[in-house]
C-alpha cells in the first residue's frame, strides 16, 4: 500500500536519519510493524497489514509474482518485497510510490523504485507488460475509473493489470486519514480520496473502459483479479518495445532515483 494520494514529504527527521518521526506510515515502515491504519470520517478504522507488507514476499505473494508478463510496474510499491523478489529473479521491474520512505526502504532490498505518483509522468509508458495494483492499491486517488484509464495508459497493447480486490462485494469511496494507533482518534495527517472495491465492483468499472477479464481468484483469504488491456492503441511507440530497466540517474528533485529507459 503506498499512499499515492497522501502527499509526498520528506521530514528533516529522515534527512539525518534520526530516530523518530511525523509521519507514522515512515515510522511503520523504519520498525517493521503497527499498528497503522485507514481512518474514515465517521471513525471505521481499517488496519494496515504493515508486518505483512514489510516482511519478504509470501506463498500468497509469489502465486501472483507467477503469473507476471515482461516488464513490470508495481504501482504504490510500499517497502518494495515484490520489486525485490522479481529483481532477485532477473526480471525488470520498477517499484513507484510517493513515500520516500517507502522507496528508500525498497532501495535497500534491492529494488529499483522512484518517488513518483502513478498519475505523474513515468518512464516507459505505453510499454509496461504487467502493472501490479496489490495490498490495497486499488482504492489510489478514490476515483477507480480514473486510475483504471491511466493504467490503460501505461500498459502496453494487451498489457496485463493484476489487482488485489477486497474479499467482499464492496463499492466504496471515501476520505481517510493514516493515523498510528495512539493517534486512533483523530491524528494530524491530512485527508485523501481512497476506495475499496470487491471484485464485482471493479469488472463493473473496467469493461466499459475496454479492459477484459482473464482471470479471478482466491489464496490465502486475499482476492485477485487479472485485466487484458485493449489490444490496440494511438501511442507512437512500436508495440513490440519494452520498458527497460536501468540505472540511469534522473535530474533533481529525484537525484537519488534510478529509472527505466523511456
Amino acid at each position: 500500500m503506498g499512499r499515492e494520494t497522501v502527499g509526498r514529504r520528506a521530514t528533516r527527521q529522515e534527512a539525518v536519519g534520526w530516530p523518530w518521526s511525523t509521519d507514522p506510515y515512515a515510522d511503520a515502515l523504519r520498525t517493521g510493524r503497527g499498528p497503522l491504519f485507514l481512518r474514515r470520517r465517521d471513525g471505521w478504522l481499517l488496519p494496515l497489514e504493515v508486518e505483512r507488507w514489510c516482511a519478504r514476499a509470501d506463498a500468497v505473494d509469489l502465486q501472483v509474482l507467477e503469473r507476471c508478463e515482461g516488464a513490470v510496474l508495481d504501482v504504490g510499491c510500499g517497502p518494495g518485497r515484490l520489486v525485490a523478489e522479481l529483481a532477485a529473479r532477473g526480471r525488470p521491474v520498477l517499484g513507484i510510490d510517493v513515500s520516500r520512505a517507502a522507496v528508500a526502504h525498497t532501495r535497500r532490498l534491492g529494488g529499483q523504485a522512484l518517488t513518483l505518483s502513478v498519475f505523474d509522468p513515468l518512464p516507459g509508458e505505453g510499454r509496461w507488460d504487467t502493472a501490479l495494483l496489490l495490498d490495497g492499491n486499488l482504492g489510489i486517488g478514490g476515483d477507480p475509473s480514473a486510475l483504471l484509464r491511466r493504467l490503460a495508459e501505461l500498459l502496453g497493447p494487451g498489457g496485463l493489470l493484476i489487482a488485489e480486490t477486497v474479499p467482499v462485494d464492496v463499492d466504496e469511496r471515501a476520505e481517510v486519514r493514516l493515523v498510528s494507533g495512539a493517534e486512533a482518534d483523530g491524528g494530524a495527517e491530512a485527508a485523501f480520496p481512497w476506495a475499496r472495491l470487491g471484485t464485482p465492483a471493479l469488472l463493473r468499472y473496467a469493461r466499459p473502459l475496454g479492459w477484459r477479464a482473464a482471470d479471478q481468484w482466491t489464496s490465502g483469504g486475499r482476492s485477485f483479479v487479472a485485466l487484458r488491456s485493449r489490444t490496440t492503441s494511438s501511442s507512437a511507440e512500436p508495440p513490440n518495445s519494452r520498458a527497460v530497466i536501468s540505472s540511469q540517474r534522473p535530474r533533481k528533485p529525484l537525484a537519488d532515483s534510478a529509472v527505466a529507459d523511456s
